[in-house]
């Protein structure tokens, strides 16, 4: 059953535009690199963002937003222990606000 994974982005203010650019560069850069420990194979799904474009006025300072999808829960629940992801996260620090993340299975209410 697949995973839907959405990461929303806040940058801080002081942070050049190249910074934001290759912080979003890197974050779709992880479908290629992070690789599941078993079949050493890439298992992020399919994965899309970029900057914000809404019109309506509503984004709390969200600036950038990322879609991914995992195969499965397992998948899911790996990123966050994937040392290719915990690399990232942990290089984004001086650069993002903040960072909302939401998880749904599409068409379970």
């Amino acid at each position: 059953m697949a995973i839907v994974h959405i990461v929303l982005f806040q940058f801080k203010p002081q942070v050049q535009q190249t910074a934001v650019q290759d912080v979003c560069r890197r974050m779709l850069a992880l479908k290629d690199q992070c690789m599941h420990p078993t079949t050493n194979k890439p298992y992020l799904k399919t994965s899309v963002g970029g900057k914000d474009n809404s019109p309506e006025g509503i984004q709390h300072g969200i600036t950038h937003g990322f879609v991914v999808e995992f195969e499965s829960i397992e998948d899911r629940d790996y990123v966050t222990e994937d040392p290719v992801h915990q690399g990232f996260l942990k290089s984004i620090g001086d650069v993002v606000e903040k960072a909302q993340v939401i998880d749904f299975t599409p068409d379970v209410y």
